[in-house]
């Protein structure tokens, strides 16, 4: 239940992982019933930065907004017309997850941020590496790098095991993942927290 998003409500990445409401009107295979869906994704050019707003679904959420047996002919349909309203995202039963960047090495960290419930979008990471003889014991501001991958160029080794510190975009909590990420920590590999948002 996934969508792409144009440029207004993207906002050069800022919104990756927020959670949308959609529904779609005036087309005879709408069951009028909305969806919950999380942006992934930026939807560049064509209608998607022409329109004032635009949901570039994927096939599953795009299906979910049809009359049963109707999901064939509303993904055929194209472009509808749809209410939309922001929502709070609902992960039950998940924690929030890590999953490290391909790129990542000793000095350099990055990784997606999954699963993050009410907000879904941040406003600030931040990272603390175990204490070191370096004095690692301050956090350190992590960048966004694209939608919902965030990033530390340490310029130097950094010393597992990771906390991670997380500000909510709207609301600004902060939520706190001790030592999340484990010595012996690997690209590609996913590490999930004790913690979310409640």
């Amino acid at each position: 239940m996934v969508t792409g998003i144009g440029p207004s409500l993207y906002k050069s990445g800022k919104e990756c992982g927020a959670c949308y409401q959609v529904k779609c009107t005036k087309h005879a295979s709408c069951s009028g019933r909305p969806v919950r869906v999380v942006i992934t994704d930026f939807c560049p050019g064509g209608p998607c930065a022409s329109e004032p707003a635009h949901f570039d679904l994927s096939g599953t959420a795009f299906g979910a907004m049809a009359s049963p047996g109707q999901q064939e002919k509303l993904r055929d349909a194209g472009v509808l017309q749809i209410q939309f309203a922001r929502v709070a995202c609902d992960y039950s039963g998940k924690t929030i997850a890590f999953h490290v960047d391909q790129g990542s090495n000793p000095n350099y960290f990055a990784a997606v941020i999954e699963f993050e419930e009410g907000d879904g979008d941040l406003a600030g990471v931040e990272l603390k590496e175990a204490s070191s003889s370096d004095g690692g014991d301050e956090w350190r501001a992590m960048q966004q790098s694209w939608g919902a991958v965030w990033k530390l160029d340490a310029g130097s080794e950094l010393h597992p095991p990771l906390s991670i510190r997380l500000t909510s975009q709207y609301s600004a909590q902060t939520l706190l993942a001790k030592d999340v990420i484990p010595v012996g920590w690997k690209p590609g590999g996913t590490y999930r927290s004790l913690v979310n948002y409640l």
